[in-house]
């Protein structure tokens, strides 16, 4: 017979989401509150990685205030980029 108490493990998808600078800020503050996200990865118009960071279940106000500032710099910076996420 067999063993009745396998883990189904669920893959992680991926979505990407091109944005202009101006945009940036905007979309990953929405990304984060949908609150089922892994990762989020910023790329360059070039697809080089600008910046990229973890989200865990939890994750609220004070903790995540650091990555939203290094996100608005990152913002004002490019003009156009690309949101790499992660989700469950």
């Amino acid at each position: 017979m067999a063993d009745t108490n396998e883990e189904v493990k669920t893959a992680d998808t991926k979505e990407e989401f091109k944005v202009n600078g101006e945009m940036l800020l905007k979309k990953v503050k929405e990304l984060i509150k949908e609150g089922n996200i892994r990762k989020i990865t910023i790329k360059g118009k070039e697809g080089n990685e600008i910046i990229s960071f973890p989200l865990t279940v939890g994750v609220v106000g004070t903790v995540i205030a650091p990555v939203l500032a290094a996100v608005g710099a990152v913002a004002a910076l490019v003009t156009e980029c690309t949101i790499s996420v992660e989700r469950k």
